[in-house]
């Protein structure tokens, strides 16, 4: 599966960066995720729930920030498991660009491979859902990085 996007976000190169590294903001941003921690240098321990088609799942994994160019680009490795659902794991090139004073281009191509029940359901649902989280992610992401989402993340 692959997935390339790009939104405009309408803070700095810099508050974009600091967003993406702050795990509070993550687990915020990542829907049913119920905790994102820090586990070693750029490393990170991660839960959360999700469900593709009739295939619903806790998953439990890791993820590790590679190719650090702060405050520009970063590429996150992931992997995940969710028991008898499957398993998940890929990488995601993550660039941010000035768009003028206030604003930040975010590009990220990700690339996923998945296994068990999620590849037995078929490969138009995985891309839908993927896209559907990636989606609901960014939503809430710009959200609380501009301030127009009320929660107890600050910006």
């Amino acid at each position: 599966m692959e997935l390339s996007e790009s939104y405009r976000l309408p803070v700095s190169q810099q508050r974009a960066w600091e967003a993406l590294n702050d795990t509070e903001i993550l687990r915020a941003s990542i829907p049913g995720c119920d905790s994102i921690e820090a586990d070693g240098d750029n490393e990170y321990a991660l839960s959360m729930s999700a469900s593709v088609g009739p295939v619903k799942a806790r998953f439990k994994g890791r993820m590790r920030l590679t190719d650090i160019d702060a405050p520009r680009t970063y590429t996150i490795v992931f992997e995940g498991q969710g028991g008898a659902a499957g398993f998940g794991n890929g990488n995601a090139r993550v660039t941010l660009e000035p768009d003028g004073d206030d604003a930040t281009t975010l590009t990220y191509t990700a690339s996923a491979q998945v296994g068990g029940k999620l590849a037995q359901i078929g490969s138009r649902l995985v891309d839908g859902a993927a896209k559907k989280i990636a989606g609901e992610f960014f939503k809430r992401f710009e959200g609380l990085v501009s301030g127009g989402i009320e929660t107890d993340v600050q910006p």
